[in-house]
């Protein structure tokens, strides 16, 4: 496998020993550069709650990545928080930043010449620019989300960020007084992790794992649970299997897997944004794909999941339940998606 691995390009043989050099001066060592090296694009950022615990999960998957034989390293990349920016002109810049992560991304993995990545990711537009930077690439691949946050808790029930934005209404129409309006303003967040409901980062999330990117059963564990720590540091031995068999995301991201992912769209009551991410996607992968599929697949789909905004529960009520595990299980079962699908786990969907 050594000889096809394209880092060896830059680390290999007396003619780079000027790169070899560099390296050493910031810790790596001979045995480190003579490993697969893995690339580790880490969305943090301190802007939002989404991606704000990304280094700790960051530091999980290099140590799988190390148990399994590899050499991490480490970049990251720009986010924009739809949350934060909502209202403002700041908003104009959050479908923009797909682009811009999913090019960064791309742009460090062709640079430095990775032989595998893993995607950490956390919030809405650096969900489907993980998976389209790893689908350019091609080389073998995982999105990793970071997990959702935890419910807020007021006047007696489960809260997220979309109830604070609909108290703002209720407050300007004066059916909510101010103190009411700081109150659930300071509980809705309690944590770090993306926005609660069913909106485009758990709706993108819930994607990865349909479409095979993600590990199934990762994604929906909660961001400050402790099993995430044990998911990221699975992950990056994970990739690493990956790369030995040379499983690469194209492989993956086929007709049948866009397929499932819009149908566990539908299926959740997702957010219609995932529209403009899974054609992104499927361009990237070279798969057609219109909006006549979307709606003949959400057609045939069943709504299986009673999640905010429109619903009553919350992503880590998901968990909870299952996972997203329990709903492709549903899904499979009834014959609306395809379980034969391959996964980065080596396994089949329905598996």
């Amino acid at each position: 496998m050594a000889a096809q691995l394209p880092s060896r390009t830059i680390f290999e043989g007396p003619t780079r020993a000027g790169a070899r050099a560099m390296l050493k001066a910031i810790g790596f060592t001979d045995e480190d550069l003579a490993r697969p090296i893995v690339g580790v694009a880490n969305t943090w950022i301190e802007t939002m709650p989404c991606n704000f615990h990304l280094r700790r999960l960051a530091a999980k998957v290099k140590e799988g990545i190390r148990a399994a034989g590899g050499t991490p390293m480490e970049f990251n990349t720009i986010a924009i928080s739809d949350g934060v920016t909502m209202g403002t002109e700041g908003m104009k810049a959050s479908l923009v930043s797909r682009e811009v992560i999913a090019d960064s991304i791309e742009l460090v993995g062709r640079g430095h010449m990775f032989d595998a990545m893993v995607a950490l990711v956390g919030c809405d537009k650096t969900i489907p620019a993980g998976a389209m930077a790893l689908l350019r690439l091609n080389v073998p691949g995982i999105v990793l989300y970071g997990g959702s946050i935890a419910a807020g808790h007021f006047q007696d029930r489960d809260v997220t960020i979309g109830d604070v934005y609909e108290a703002i209404g209720a407050h300007v129409a004066g059916l909510m007084s101010d103190d009411d309006l700081k109150k659930l303003e300071n509980a809705a967040c309690p944590a770090a992790g993306a926005c609660g409901g069913q909106f485009t980062a758990n709706t993108m999330s819930t994607v990865m794992e349909f479409i095979g990117l993600s590990p199934m059963g990762a994604n929906s564990v909660p961001a400050m649970d402790s099993q995430k720590d044990e998911v990221a540091y699975s992950t990056g031995r994970m990739v690493m299997d990956l790369l030995k068999r040379g499983l690469r995301p194209r492989d993956i991201v086929t007709r049948k897997a866009l397929e499932n992912g819009i149908a566990s769209v539908a299926a959740t009551g997702g957010s219609t944004n995932a529209v403009l991410h899974l054609l992104a996607l499927a361009g990237e992968a070279g798969v057609p794909l219109t909006l006549d599929d979307f709606d003949a697949i959400s057609r045939r789909t069943p709504l299986i999941a009673d999640l905010k905004p429109g619903g009553r529960y919350v992503a880590v009520d998901v968990h909870r339940a299952g996972g997203i595990q329990l709903i492709a299980k549903r899904l499979v079962e009834g014959g609306f998606v395809d379980g034969h699908q391959m996964t980065a786990s080596g396994r089949s969907l329905g598996e």
